[in-house]
């Protein structure tokens, strides 16, 4: 399947039902930059927001945030200006509440192009169109990305981060030492799980927490497995709810989810680790010496967790990744992606300023060769990747067959918190999964237009 054809895939619109959230936990500002590297500003000479600071809110932490602060150095020495950088894992209940009380952030950094679709139809963001050089953006990003990020013909947003989310990763080492073969298909990463426990081990981590957003990582669990049993046609039926959450298809793809995330025996910690783990500290155990487990499923952005808690961690060496495996061979393996955008909701000379920096390629590449991050901007250098690993990912987004965007970043607000908490719901209690999904239909037939 062509890059065009994906593309254009990517690039159907949702628009949901608003969610304001009526109170929510304050964003905290965070005090501390990571170093920051030399890289190249854009032209232009002086410092014409001396002084100024843009607040931006996200959910970023960690190395994340630290590449962040990297990205944007380069621009606040340029300009005299400040990014002062406002994290919460809340990000919907504090932007809404923000929103509602009449003192959004500057920019906020969204990780789904609802949420952003939503602020742009209520207006309550900036058409970027105003004052972005649209040519230029029309020559440096596929269309589907300005599409995603676009309400009623209008740009409102642009991705500067992008990901791929079908990853099994693993520490080669452990696997050599154990006699194991990476597996090709979903009944032999079956045998081989069944194989580690048979051994003494144990074949995967999950980690679920994430503060208010606790459960994102089983849905796209559930998304790569519903693309690899029920095919992208009922995928896309299903995120458009064209089909209910009781369906066969939907139910089948959470059974097969608790297959290996419900199986004591499977997981590090049991279930209950799985429900109290931080998403960003589940993969640790697999490159402990011995492991604690041997298999982590997670987007390509979790390298940069590994890589901040083992510096010394040889990329392809100790820690590598494999195909989320197919399932029903009829659907292949397809590749499930997701990207963050930024949105600007002040319109102030300094935001534009910074939301210009953002897009370019200069300021990606910064975070690219950092680690755990692609770079949707087509004009980027992927010779500065600083591994094979990510620039085999970037290559992933552009050869695979069939490329589907997180479904549930694309569901009203509301479905996508019902789509988080049911899956905690499950597997505290998988016996109880047709009541989860009666629940969560009941939210998507009041979300839905």
């Amino acid at each position: 399947m062509s890059k065009r054809i994906w593309w254009i895939l990517l690039s159907v619109l949702v628009v949901g039902a608003m969610l304001l959230a009526a109170c929510g936990p304050k964003a905290t500002p965070v005090p501390t930059k990571a170093p920051t590297e030399v890289a190249p500003p854009p032209e232009g000479e002086g410092k014409e927001f001396e002084g100024e600071t843009v607040n931006v809110l996200g959910v970023w932490g960690g190395s994340e945030l630290e590449s962040f602060y990297a990205m944007v150095a380069p621009w606040e020495e340029r300009t005299g200006a400040k990014v002062e950088f406002e994290g919460t894992r809340d990000l919907n209940a504090v932007l809404g509440t923000r929103v509602e009380g009449g003192n959004p952030p500057d920019i906020a950094a969204l990780p789904d192009p609802n949420r952003l679709q939503e602020y742009a139809q209520a207006g309550q963001l900036v058409d970027l169109s105003t004052f972005m050089d649209m040519d230029k953006l029309a020559k440096e990003y596929d269309q589907s990305w300005l599409n995603l990020a676009s309400y009623g013909g209008k740009l409102y947003g642009i991705f500067t981060k992008s990901a791929v989310k079908s990853m099994v990763w693993y520490n080669p080492k452990a696997f050599a030492a154990a006699g194991y073969e990476v597996p090709i298909t979903w009944d032999e990463l079956i045998a081989l799980s069944d194989q580690i426990v048979a051994d003494g081990g144990t074949p995967w981590c999950i980690g679920l927490e994430s503060g208010a957003a606790s459960g994102w990582p089983a849905t796209d669990w559930i998304e790569d497995i519903m693309l690899r049993t029920a095919g992208p046609e009922k995928y896309d039926q299903w995120r458009k709810h064209e089909i209910p959450w009781t369906d066969p298809t939907v139910k089948a793809a959470w059974e097969t989810f608790g297959q290996i995330a419900a199986n004591e025996d499977y997981v590090y910690g049991g279930t209950t680790g799985v429900l109290a783990t931080n998403f960003g500290e589940s993969p640790y155990p697999m490159l402990e010496d011995p492991p604690g487990c041997y298999m982590h499923r997670q987007a390509s952005f979790i390298q940069g967790f590994i890589t901040d808690q083992y510096p010394d961690a040889v990329a392809g060496e100790d820690y590598a990744y494999f195909a989320f495996p197919p399932i029903d061979p009829a659907y292949g393996t397809p590749t499930l992606s997701a990207g963050d955008s930024f949105g600007m909701f002040n319109d102030t000379p300094a935001a534009r300023s910074l939301m210009e920096w953002l897009v370019t390629a200069d300021a990606q590449e910064i975070w690219m060769k950092r680690g755990g991050f692609l770079s949707p901007n087509k004009t980027a250098n992927l010779d500065l990747y600083p591994d094979a690993l990510m620039r085999q990912a970037a290559e992933i987004l552009t050869t695979a067959d069939v490329v589907r965007f997180d479904a549930s970043d694309l569901m009203p607000a509301s479905v996508n918190e019902a789509f988080w908490g049911g899956t905690l719901d499950y597997i505290q209690d998988p016996g109880n999964l047709d009541a989860v999904l009666q629940r969560i239909e009941s939210v998507a037939a009041e979300a839905y237009p």
